[in-house]
């Protein structure tokens, strides 16, 4: 892997190379916020954006992911009841981010619990067909829906809940997980990416792509089909932050590092729709140190702003995707992009500084994507991770029992987690099972680290004053 990829100090140029230069209304926000705070509105005009080579569709720089979809508050769940997504809500950030110029939403069959489609498709059928773009995913990841009459299914009904005739873009989802096999059995033995090309061809798919999450052979091999000639990629959806620039393959041997996959698109000039800037937020969501260095480079930046930044300067990024649950996410995202000023070459090795500040942190890397979800054992996988995260920037992670912090961080450490966690959702339900492994897009392997914050919680219970 490191062999293939381009050094860093090599490839600055080329990063930002066909940007326009433009000046963009950055807001304040306080500092490690989840949710960016400034009142200020985002202008009425001024989006960015870019332009398809294959279709010649002007696309919008923000993309809206459908994937972290509002919830309705204040709802009496019962033990295990997940809550209902506020559809008012969702037409009202749907409404404003059109409103602002936004044109391009990502969704998924696999998305919120399976109804992520439904919400977008009622949501977007209240503005004319022509003004949006819709992506969705061929999600067929679990076994039975990998014959290919199930696969057929799978595709109508993302017709039929999202409201359309035709998808604009319709992604292969997360090939590589799994590798050459499961790329086989999902869209190869059963014929289903040859019929995918068929419904291209008849007008109800306009762009073809994939989404890459894993081995990068599968991603090289599809790359040498696009070559040869055997199928053609109108764009390819990838995973690119400043911290997986370069460290995404040290912070998980089976992950990618992004400035080798931007670079194989780049070089054969197949657009890059970009995935998970803020790494599931966790970029936005940084220790109060790294807040200080980036507000003493700009106090009016947002944490986010710098990522989103990031994401968008490079030459022949389509779009780029942001699950934006709040209101206030949007606006951020907003005038981050309406225009876009592109990171020079000084501040993409200010934000290189930060990556290497976040990568000793040894966090675990979730991104609160949810797909190892549901737990057959009832476990919130996600939120354990969040909440040990989040514990380790804020350093509420014990260690030793002479430190004079250690019981303050102790209970914080408890306190939390069973606050964040149900006590029958917490890592010690997990009997390692294994099913979660191969959903992970980040590779992570759940049962031992399942059983490494146990043991750790187990021990902080035991130790006493």
């Amino acid at each position: 892997m490191k062999e293939r990829n381009i050094s860093r100090r090599s490839f600055l140029k080329r990063l930002g190379g066909g940007a326009v230069a433009t000046s963009a209304l950055l807001a304040a926000c306080k500092g490690g916020a989840s949710q960016p705070t400034s009142p200020a509105e985002p202008p009425a005009e001024g989006m960015t954006m870019r332009v398809n080579p294959n279709t010649g569709d002007r696309v919008s720089l923000l993309g809206y992911g459908m994937m972290r979809l509002p919830e309705v508050q204040g709802q009496k769940l019962k033990e295990g009841q997940e809550p209902d997504f506020d559809q008012d809500m969702i037409n009202r950030q749907v409404d404003y981010a059109i409103a602002h110029g936004v044109n391009y939403f990502d969704t998924s069959p696999a998305y919120c619990r399976g109804l992520s489609e439904r919400c977008t498709g009622i949501a977007l059928a209240r503005h004319p067909r022509d003004t949006y773009y819709i992506a969705t995913k061929l999600s067929n990841f679990a076994p039975d829906t990998w014959p290919a009459a199930a696969s057929k299914k799978m595709f109508e009904t993302s017709l039929r809940e999202l409201q359309v005739d035709y998808v604009d873009y319709l992604l292969l989802h997360g090939v590589g997980m799994g590798g050459m096999d499961d790329l086989h059995r999902r869209y190869l033995d059963n014929g289903i990416l040859d019929w995918l090309v068929e419904q291209k061809t008849a007008g109800r798919i306009r762009n073809l792509g994939f989404s890459y999450h894993g081995d990068v052979a599968v991603f090289d091999t599809l790359l040498q089909w696009h070559d040869e000639g055997r199928y053609h990629w109108d764009f390819v959806q990838v995973e690119l932050n400043y911290l997986d620039w370069e460290y995404a393959n040290e912070i998980n041997e089976s992950n990618t590092d992004a400035v080798y996959l931007y670079g194989e698109l780049h070089k054969r000039g197949i657009p890059a729709v970009i995935m998970e800037p803020l790494l599931g937020g966790r970029l936005a969501n940084v220790p109060e140190n790294v807040v200080a260095k980036m507000k003493s480079r700009d106090a009016q930046a947002s944490v986010a702003s710098w990522a989103f930044r990031f994401a968008g300067t490079p030459e022949g990024v389509l779009t780029v995707l942001s699950g934006m649950t709040y209101m206030e996410h949007l606006r951020d995202n907003l005038r981050t992009y309406m225009p876009l000023k592109p990171l020079s070459e000084e501040e993409k090795e200010f934000l290189y500084e930060v990556a290497d500040d976040i990568f000793n942190l040894n966090t675990i890397p979730c991104n609160d994507c949810k797909y190892c979800m549901p737990c057959p054992y009832g476990l919130n996988i996600p939120a354990i991770f969040v909440h040990y995260n989040k514990c380790i920037k804020e350093g509420n992670i014990p260690n030793e029992r002479m430190d004079e912090e250690y019981w303050r961080q102790r209970r914080a450490f408890l306190v939390g987690y069973d606050r964040s966690v149900p006590r029958l959702r917490q890592a010690d339900h997990c009997i390692g099972c294994g099913e979660c492994v191969s959903h992970c897009p980040q590779g992570i392997d759940i049962p031992a680290e399942m059983q490494r914050i146990d043991e750790f919680v187990e021990e902080l219970k035991r130790s006493e004053k």
